[in-house]
């Protein structure tokens, strides 16, 4: 039986295969019974995952009957025992968690100043150069603050691509950069200067807006924004 069904699953053709079709176009490009096949992982001994996703959505009239069935209406479907009724329910569940769940927000920036104060606290005592950025919503709430690298910005890790990935993973509208100076004077270099004016420019091809590059220091803070460097 086994050695059938593993048959049957091998002989869906591998360009059709629902893992294989996610990893390579994405996930929105599945359709729902492709979605549910990675789910079951596997199909019976008459028929194979995709076969059997299709007989369980034809069950329900649609995503919301199969929402609310038990686990004994998706258990009374042929193929569908008890630990997969199970792992479908609990997916389904998850599912709901995560669309009612909300985006945690960490602060609000008012201004530069607003900014350069909190980074100022966080970032005078640290030894070695960090970039911290802050990605905010349309609001001006940030929705995360991540250090996005360690080191000098005239080091080859000083890429767009490295600040610009978060920001579109966490559907940012705007960002600020904070980076220190261990020196703790915060007097911007000239690497300083075309690092920032790079971002602005990478931000305004991508319709992400750069607020501002603050430079920490010891005892002080110094925005790029406010000297007009971009």
């Amino acid at each position: 039986m086994v050695g059938r069904m593993t048959s049957l699953v091998n002989e869906v053709p591998a360009f059709s295969r629902p893992r294989e079709r996610l990893e390579n176009y994405g996930e929105k490009a599945l359709a729902n019974h492709e979605l549910l096949a990675i789910l079951l992982r596997t199909g019976t001994k008459d028929s194979n995952v995709i076969a059997l996703a299709m007989k369980v959505l034809n069950t329900f009239e649609n995503l919301h009957f199969l929402k609310t069935a038990s686990i004994e209406e998706l258990m009374s479907i042929a193929g569908i025992g008890k630990i997969k009724a199970i792992e479908i329910r609990a997916a389904i569940e998850l599912g709901i968690r995560i669309s009612q769940a909300s985006q945690i927000k960490i602060g609000q920036i008012t201004s530069s100043r607003n900014a350069g104060e909190m980074l100022l606290g966080e970032m005078r005592d640290l030894q070695q150069e960090h970039v911290i950025v802050l990605y905010l919503n349309t609001k001006n709430e940030i929705i995360k603050k991540e250090t996005v690298f360690v080191g000098g910005l005239n080091s080859s890790v000083a890429h767009p691509r490295e600040i610009f990935r978060g920001a579109v993973r966490f559907s940012a509208a705007r960002i600020i950069i904070g980076h220190n100076h261990p020196s703790g004077n915060p007097e911007p270099s000239e690497a300083d200067i075309l690092f920032t004016k790079r971002m602005a420019t990478c931000g305004e091809m991508m319709g992400i807006e750069m607020l501002d590059h603050i430079i920490i220091g010891q005892t002080h803070y110094i925005s790029l924004k406010e000297l007009g460097i971009f």
